[in-house]
C-alpha cells in the first residue's frame, strides 16, 4: 500500500507542477526561480530525454506504458522482498506514469526546470523520479541485493564457506 501511495503522490506532484507551468508561463518563456541555480522554462517535448526521438510520441507512449506495466507488476509480485528495493521501483513508476499522462493527453511532455549553472536539458518532476529512482534501484541491486534478497535462498545468513 505504501508503494501505491508514494507513486500516486509523486504523480500528483508532477501533474500539479506541470499544470501550473502550462497555465502560468507562456510557451518557451523563462521565469527566474532559484537565482544562479535554476529557472522555470515552459517547453513542450515530443521526444524523450534530451529530445531524442523527437516526433515519435506514439512510440514513446507505448514504451512508457510497457515500462509502467512492468514496474507495477514487479512491485505487485515483489520482485524485491525488501522495501529498499521496492521503493525505488515505485519512484521510477511514478516518473513513467507522470510522463505517460502527458503523452496520452497532450501529445508532448511538459518540461520546466532549466539549470542555469550548467547547460543541461530542460526536465520535469517525472524525469527527476526516473533518474533518482533508477540510481537508487541500481544502488540497491549493487549494494543491497546480496544482503537483503539472498538470505532466504539457502535459509542461512552467511555463505557456506564461512560455516
Amino acid at each position: 500500500m505504501i508503494y501505491v501511495l508514494l507513486t500516486m503522490s509523486l504523480v500528483l506532484l508532477d501533474q500539479v507542477v506541470k499544470y501550473l507551468v502550462r497555465t502560468q508561463i507562456p510557451l518557451n518563456t523563462t521565469v527566474p526561480f532559484l537565482p544562479h541555480i535554476m529557472d522555470l522554462t515552459y517547453v513542450q517535448n515530443t521526444g524523450a530525454a534530451f529530445s531524442l526521438f523527437e516526433g515519435y510520441t506514439w512510440l514513446l507512449t507505448l514504451i512508457s506504458l510497457a515500462v509502467a506495466i512492468a514496474l507495477a507488476v514487479g512491485i505487485r509480485r515483489r520482485i524485491f522482498t525488501h522495501p529498499l528495493g521496492l521503493l525505488p521501483l515505485a519512484v521510477v513508476l511514478a516518473g513513467a506514469v507522470g510522463n505517460l499522462i502527458d503523452r496520452l493527453f497532450f501529445g508532448f511532455v511538459t518540461d520546466m526546470f532549466m539549470t542555469t549553472f550548467i547547460s543541461f536539458a530542460v526536465f520535469n518532476v517525472a524525469d527527476i523520479c526516473v533518474v533518482l529512482g533508477g540510481i537508487a534501484a541500481v544502488a540497491y541491486v549493487y549494494f543491497g541485493y546480496d544482503r537483503f534478497e539472498k538470505k532466504g535462498e539457502t535459509g542461512h545468513d552467511t555463505p557456506a564457506a564461512d560455516r
